[in-house]
């Protein structure tokens, strides 16, 4: 507690949260405002019925702005998938990956490059999101979502989401800038805690009801916290390789010599697997609902959420894209050559290829550990909800998310308080610091 007040106390850091919050709020107003010509009780009747599919995930990561298609329905997924369609680009590239390790300026021509996919990817979500409203019937009546299909509703549709798109671009940079956190990954967080309270809310409407009893939701509370613990231990996990620098002189002076170490961390693909695997999963239910075919409808229904095959696959797909997507992100081979261009040498192995293969089968090790770690956390609402009946959906990629944010925020903060002595969160790393 003492720390949070600390935050008053410094000018800058204090600026930085209220303009964070400010854009959050700004970020909520805009999921309110619904794009023109939709009929909105129909559009709600419809995504109740979508649940399972890849909409209710693209809905979750919305904050349900996809439900009521707002200016901001598509969110942010249109940036994560330009960021991501550019960081698999620079293995098949190899100009992408020179301007990555040009240091900040190849950094701005890659974040340019990622703005104009997002732009790109946002304007063809929008034509087919146009589209698919024009088609799509809700409730018994079959009532139509568009009150007034044609081409003057598709260009002012696409025009309206891809512009919201840009804006919330716009927004997590600012964020990132003039703020405090990451900002894209915070607009994803508020986007998933904002539905927190309503969940909250028929929560206890349950217990009042009888429905659940408190013995059992104090049981649940109880393992909510063991798996929140569970994962913010396992994310700031690191397997630490000793580096030792060899000594130099540089003129009268002598440098390097220290000890240092190079940290790998258990889970370096975040929560991109699951988000994959989720996609996967989703697609044939997806399809289902547009297309009226046996196998199809059987695809649906075996890969639907609770049953063994889902589980079993949902594992698989995890397992194989944090392998993936690791092999992507981390190349051994450049971090065994920088460190013997900067006099670097892991005590007992030559440098070059000795060292990047050593790195390789320590990274390949603890990728399995966090594989089943990510698995476990995305298996888990399934498991609550059909073996206890838990009203709400806890865990998975959205624990992860929010988990994984609140840290990342926290620690940015800490590193302000800690910058001008005042008590971070935690007395131990103080010490450590003073140290």
């Amino acid at each position: 507690m003492s720390a949070f007040a600390s935050i008053a106390k410094i000018p800058e850091l204090k600026r930085r949260i209220i303009f964070t919050l400010l854009m959050l709020a700004v970020y909520r107003l805009g999921c309110q405002i619904p794009t023109p010509g939709i009929d909105a009780d129909a559009l709600m009747q419809f995504f109740a019925a979508q649940r399972g599919t890849i909409f209710g995930l693209f809905d979750m990561f919305s904050g349900g702005a996809l439900e009521r298609l707002s200016v901001f329905a598509l969110g942010i997924m249109p940036y994560i998938s330009a960021a991501i369609i550019i960081e698999l680009l620079k293995v098949v590239i190899p100009g992408l990956e020179k301007l990555y390790k040009e240091g900040e300026s190849g950094q701005k021509k890659i974040k340019q490059y990622t703005r104009y996919g997002t732009v790109v990817i946002a304007a063809v979500q929008g034509i087919g999101i146009a589209v698919g409203l024009e088609s799509m019937t809700a409730g018994a009546g079959h009532q139509t979502v568009v009150l007034h299909p044609g081409w003057a509703f598709r260009l002012m549709t696409v025009l309206t989401l891809t512009s919201g798109t840009a804006f919330i671009m716009w927004l997590g940079e600012m964020i990132t800038e003039r703020g405090i956190g990451n900002g894209i990954s915070l607009i994803i967080f508020a986007g998933i805690v904002a539905r927190m309270p309503s969940a909250l809310i028929s929560t206890f409407s349950l217990i009042k009801t009888g429905e659940i009893m408190p013995v059992l939701m104090i049981l649940l509370m109880v393992v909510m916290v063991v798996v929140v613990g569970f994962i913010v231990f396992v994310e700031r996990g690191q397997r630490r390789i000793q580096v030792q620098y060899a000594r130099r002189v540089v003129g009268r002076k002598m440098y390097g010599g220290q000890t240092t170490f190079l940290p790998l961390k258990v889970n370096t693909a975040g929560v991109i697997p699951p988000i994959f695997a989720s996609s996967l999963l989703m697609f044939p239910a997806t399809v289902s609902s547009f297309v009226n075919n046996e196998w199809v409808k059987w695809a649906s229904d075996a890969m639907s959420p609770g049953g063994g095959i889902h589980d079993l696959v949902y594992v698989g797909l995890i397992v194989f894209f944090c392998y993936f997507y690791t092999a992507v992100t981390f190349n051994p081979v450049d971090v065994a050559d920088n460190l013997r261009k900067w006099g670097g040498y892991v005590p007992g192995l030559r440098p070059g290829k000795p060292t990047a293969e050593y790195i390789d089968r320590i990274l390949t090790r603890i990728t399995l550990g966090g594989a089943i770690y990510v698995s476990a956390v995305c298996v888990l609402p399934s498991m609550l909800i059909q073996k206890f009946n838990v009203p709400f959906y806890f865990g998975g990629t959205a624990l992860l998310i929010v988990v994984g944010v609140a840290m990342d925020t926290m620690s940015q903060i800490e590193s302000h308080l800690l910058t001008r002595h005042y008590e971070g969160f935690t007395k131990k790393r103080m010490s450590r610091v003073r140290r």
